[in-house]
């Protein structure tokens, strides 16, 4: 018997077997709210959706594109639409209207759903139909169905696509990913598989929703019925507060979600306030590859768990996962977190390599169709039935290790040098408290180690003393030959470092950024 893995298959269960459970806590107290939600509800909101998109004429395999923070209307949406055949465009909503209306066009999404606190920036971007997720123009669409109500059958397909979920274009135009039904069940499966999730845990979206549709928690804590609790924006003192309020057990992000919590401890701390999670909580990491004091902060300062991912939006995106096993219970924080700082080991069902250029390969069932409409680019990533990362790295046993994006690395004087390595022994610093290390150029090497640094509050540095303390740790070939102070270091929505744009001001006048 075979029978299709669809996204469905999460929201029909939950609000089977747990439908009078609590299954969202919307962020109140902003237009279009739904407040607490059971499964039940979000099932029948869920299924009205489907039915309001039949009347406006949207049938399987038309793109509906989002562009919201984190929302139980978003959370909806998963399964609305995709859980009924239409195709989810999940959209950053922190780019630009001209960048969203490139993603709208590209998709060719005939409905465009829009937050009303970004409503003015995306004036100018439209779909055949576009409405605010206000409760008021998207009233009918949210609306439970009616008892007995059936959306237009959909003859499930696993293979169909489930979700065009668009790069975070820091190189060149974003690029749609096509995840399937099947890529998207899988991944969640594995993904809650290796996690833990149960119908205990109580998930908050500190990860946008739009990122690889969630990291797939929005359908593996679902399948469970578990609890979500939204957040819309990522702060570290509110954080603490709905670990402490609604009982938070897991939550995701990047590094720099790490940074924020962990700031918000240390004043916690200082007013003598208690510090929620402790044995409780475990936070999954991945974005970027965590400096090894930062784990040992989460583990040491905050007693969570952490656990660290490696995967691409291409990927769905779980590929690897280092989560510590019990032989490593023993062992000190610090020597645990430097083997908690590598990528990891291969989550269930994924085959990791290296190639000849130190290229990380993987294969998977995660792995995803192809670039919407861009079939020359498909082929490129998927050539030899592996797809091709675009990261350095290596195997260490059963590990592996991310060393570099191939274009970060920098090479001065013939040595290549990996910009990672030297940020994890800055933020060993204690007055670091981000940094970013590029290559610029040099008539004497080609590239030399520039550190960009933003300092702790109240705490000073030198020049001098950062170099210095690279030099006790590092081959002097590494380390930088100079800082620069910076009040912010310029990411992503998903925390990603824009080295690309911290680069662009040092290689101005020149054909290409390598030397």
């Amino acid at each position: 018997m075979r029978v299709p893995l669809t996204v469905g298959d999460f929201s029909d269960r939950a609000a089977l077997v747990h439908g009078e459970r609590p299954a969202v806590v919307d962020e109140p107290g902003v237009p279009g709210s739904l407040g607490t939600i059971t499964y039940g509800e979000m099932h029948d909101r869920a299924r009205g959706m489907a039915l309001a998109l039949d009347a406006m004429g949207v049938g399987p395999g038309e793109r509906v594109a989002i562009v919201s923070p984190n929302s139980a209307r978003f959370l909806i949406s998963f399964f609305g639409v995709s859980g009924y055949g239409r195709i989810l465009v999940p959209v950053n909503f922190r780019l630009n209207a001209e960048e969203v209306g490139y993603i709208v066009e590209h998709s060719g999404a005939q409905v465009l759903l829009v937050d009303p606190e970004i409503e003015t920036q995306l004036a100018g971007v439209d779909a055949k139909v576009r409405l605010l997720l206000d409760g008021v123009q998207d009233a009918e669409l949210f609306a439970p169905a009616p008892p007995g109500a059936a959306p237009a059958p959909w003859e499930a397909d696993e293979e169909a696509t489930c979700s065009i979920n668009y790069t975070s274009g820091t190189t060149a135009r974003p690029k749609g990913v096509q995840i399937t039904h099947r890529n998207a069940w899988l991944n969640a499966t594995v993904f809650g598989w290796h996690t833990t999730v149960d119908d205990s845990d109580v998930l908050l979206h500190t990860l946008p929703m739009f990122h690889c549709n969630g990291w797939g928690m929005p359908y593996a804590v679902t399948a469970m019925g578990g609890t979500h609790v939204v957040l819309r924006k990522v702060d570290g003192e509110e954080i603490l507060r709905r670990v402490a309020d609604d009982g938070v057990t897991l939550m995701c992000g990047a590094p720099a979600v790490v940074s924020a919590i962990l700031t918000a401890a240390a004043e916690r701390r200082q007013a003598g306030v208690p510090v929620p999670g402790a044995g409780t909580v475990r936070i999954v990491v991945a974005g970027a590859p965590p400096p090894s004091k930062t784990i040992e902060r989460v583990e040491s300062e905050l007693g969570w768990e952490f656990i660290q991912i490696y995967g691409l939006t291409e990927t769905a995106p779980l590929l690897t996962i280092n989560r510590a096993p019990k032989e490593w219970a023993a062992l000190p924080t610090a020597e645990r977190a430097v083997l908690l700082g590598r990528a990891g080991v291969p989550a269930v069902g994924v085959q990791m390599d290296v190639d000849e250029d130190g290229e990380v390969l993987a294969r998977s069932n995660h792995v995803f169709a192809g670039y919407w409409n861009q079939p020359e680019a498909s082929a490129e990533a998927l050539a030899g039935g592996w797809f091709h990362t675009g990261d350095g790295g290596l195997l260490d046993g059963p590990f592996t290790v991310i060393s570099d994006r191939k274009k970060d690395v920098i090479i001065t004087g013939g040595e290549n040098v990996s910009s990672i390595e030297v940020e994890d022994c800055l933020y060993q610093h204690p007055a670091v408290a981000e940094a970013a290390v590029i290559g610029v150029p040099d008539e004497r090497w080609g590239e030399t180690v520039k550190a960009l640094v933003v300092l702790r509050p109240g705490v000073a540095a030198t020049e001098d003393e950062l170099i210095a303390h690279c030099r006790a740790h590092l081959a002097h070939f590494k380390c930088p030959t100079s800082v620069e102070w910076r009040d912010a270091l310029q990411r992503t929505a998903t925390g990603k470092l824009q080295k690309y744009k911290l680069r662009q001001p040092y290689w101005e006048g020149r054909t290409r950024q390598v030397n």
